[in-house]
């Protein structure tokens, strides 16, 4: 499994969609700006059936440098995180299930 880049992201909508590859790419990095405005503004963004974006407002702390044992103060701030849906994370763990299940079969069949 690697990971999978906007390039490929473009790829595949394009392919599914009709759309060129440069339409495309104008479409998902206006959708990524719309998200980042939104966040910096202070809005969470909803997309149902897939997952919420938030601000997480993280305090001020102290942390430790494990190579030098540094004892070093760590500033408030904020932190975007991702929700995802119970409906995407059905979808996911449902996927995983079949696919260990799947290679559990082949594994048993071939002894």
């Amino acid at each position: 499994m690697g990971n999978i880049t906007k390039k490929d992201l473009v790829e595949r909508i394009s392919e599914k969609t009709g759309l060129t590859q440069v339409d495309t790419k104008i479409v998902i990095e206006s959708f990524l700006d719309s998200v980042s405005k939104a966040l910096q503004s202070g809005n969470n963004i909803e997309i149902r059936g897939f997952g919420r974006f938030k601000i997480k407002e993280k305090r001020a702390r102290t942390a430790r440098n494990p190579r030098t044992n540094e004892h070093i103060q760590v500033e408030a701030g904020f932190k975007p995180i991702f929700e995802a849906s119970k409906e995407l994370r059905n979808r996911i763990n449902n996927s995983y299930t079949k696919q260990n299940t799947e290679t559990g079969l082949a594994s048993e069949e071939s002894l």
